[in-house]
């Protein structure tokens, strides 16, 4: 089982050197204390307080060389964290030349916030201006071509500044997902299938995506060596396998079936590569049995496998992966057919790799020839597709739900959209392949946000592009 490294996240909060040092206390131990509770489990928090009065990060105007030494002593201390991120809290107004001296130096996605003031300055005494100070620090990151991200003014405790670190992690998660991709490409793409034409050569290039050739016959040969060997582990994986699904193929094709899977896992591991791009039914006389669930099978396991050795497919599933913080499944579709009475759905469907694990309760799981065979489970869904020309990375998203729709083979679910037409026109004229990948949740804004990071175009389904006649 995969399992995810932990994002680390350099905190810097700021504050402007004549402003109560007592507030800005106040409301960095309030967010540092949410903060510490979402995602805890993902994320490790890197901290400045034994290197500023407080750890609040502020200018002395009096001893510029202390202020000078100050800033790159945060800097020092995150570049030896190797931190995937960066948030700049404004405890108040905030020390911009503070603040972007360690974002420029650091080069990550930045997180930009400032709690809301309670109240407007009185006669008595100045207040925070948070939002003020967000502006000047949102300008000179801009001046120094930082890409940075921002939750709204808003309170500690708000849901609006909860929800908005949580995005940020996401995105992150994305970010560093990618950058640091290694897939598995397991045999060619069908000859017919001159749609899943990749340029690896343009990933490693562009984003450091290193894809790894792995011939089937390893795969082939490691499985007989699993089915001979007989390990506790293999029978009871076998047997487990055999449990959930009807089926009436020979027990020594379902044998075969999970031994394939935990070869192609192991070889996944032995090459350190958390994703992979598979051929598929040009490849069952090398295996010996459909691969399909094999596929479902690994993304159960924190290894998404694209059907038909599509690796921008596999680059899709890594980043829906990456955006549920690998808390969940996902699944790569064909575009297949309309509704036949809904204008607004579509068929979202492949021969029999979808994971179990997102199966409906409702739906009976069966093997058929080698196939899984089932629908999907109710509920929203995020649909997204990477994909490459002339040079340019593309990221499509939409969001949908599922709907009732006729039965069918293989696995699939029936996706009702807002407006399938405007669909439909973006995927037609793309530059995108029948494949997409599908999580449960909502997450559009957080690839839109990721996208940006990376440098792709960003395709929103709801927007209009070229229109058909």
């Amino acid at each position: 089982m995969y399992k995810m490294p932990k994002i680390i996240l350099g905190v810097a909060p700021t504050k402007r050197g004549f402003l109560s040092m007592e507030e800005a206390k106040r409301q960095k131990d309030a967010f540092m204390a949410v903060i510490r509770g979402i995602d805890s489990d993902v994320v490790d928090i890197v901290d400045i307080d034994d290197l500023c009065e407080n750890g609040i990060l502020t200018a002395d105007y009096m001893n510029p060389a202390k202020t000078t030494q100050t800033i790159q002593n945060v800097i020092d201390r995150f570049v030896k964290a190797k931190v995937d991120a960066l948030f700049i809290p404004h405890c108040d107004f905030g020390e911009e030349q503070c603040s972007t001296a360690v974002a420029a130096a650091l080069k990550v996605p930045t997180l930009l916030w400032g709690a809301r003031d309670e109240r407007p300055n009185t006669f008595e005494g100045r207040g925070r201006d948070t939002q003020c100070g967000m502006f000047a620090c949102s300008k000179v990151l801009r001046r120094y071509n930082v890409p940075f991200s921002y939750i709204w003014n808003c309170e500690t405790d708000s849901d609006d500044f909860k929800n908005g670190y949580d995005s940020f992690i996401r995105v992150v998660n994305v970010v560093k997902t990618v950058r640091s991709l290694r897939i598995a490409k397991f045999g060619a793409r069908p000859q017919p299938f001159m749609s899943c034409m990749d340029n690896v050569g343009e990933l490693a290039t562009r984003y450091g995506i290193t894809t790894v050739p792995v011939s089937p016959n390893a795969v082939a040969k490691k499985a007989d060596e699993i089915i001979a060997g007989g390990s506790d582990e293999f029978k009871a994986y076998a047997a487990d396998f055999a449990s959930r699904f009807e089926t009436d193929m020979p027990k020594e094709k379902v044998e075969r079936s999970a031994a394939i899977t935990m070869a192609v896992e192991q070889l996944m591991e032995q090459n350190n590569c958390t994703v992979g791009a598979m051929e598929c039914w040009t490849a069952t006389p090398i295996f010996g049995v459909p691969v399909c669930p094999t596929m479902g099978e690994l993304a159960d396991r924190g290894y998404p496998l694209s059907c038909e050795t599509d690796v921008s497919g596999a680059v899709t599933m890594a980043i829906l992966r990456a955006v549920t913080l690998n808390r969940q499944s996902e699944f790569l579709a064909d575009l297949t057919i309309r509704h036949p009475e809904n204008d607004n759905a579509e068929l979202l469907w492949h021969c029999g790799p979808f994971p179990y694990s997102l199966k409906n309760q409702d739906s009976k799981a069966r093997l058929v020839g080698g196939q899984e065979s089932f629908y999907l489970k109710d509920g929203n869904l995020t649909v997204c597709r990477f994909d490459e020309v002339d040079g340019k990375h593309y990221l499509f998203c939409g969001e949908g739900k599922t709907t009732t729709g006729p039965e069918t083979t293989g696995t699939y679910v029936w996706l009702e959209v807002d407006n399938w037409k405007r669909w439909e026109e973006k995927l037609i004229f793309g530059p995108y392949i029948h494949h997409v990948g599908g999580t449960y949740g909502s997450y559009k804004k957080e690839l839109r946000e990721a996208a940006r990071y990376l440098g792709m175009i960003f395709d929103d389904a709801s927007e209009q592009g070229i229109a058909s006649l």
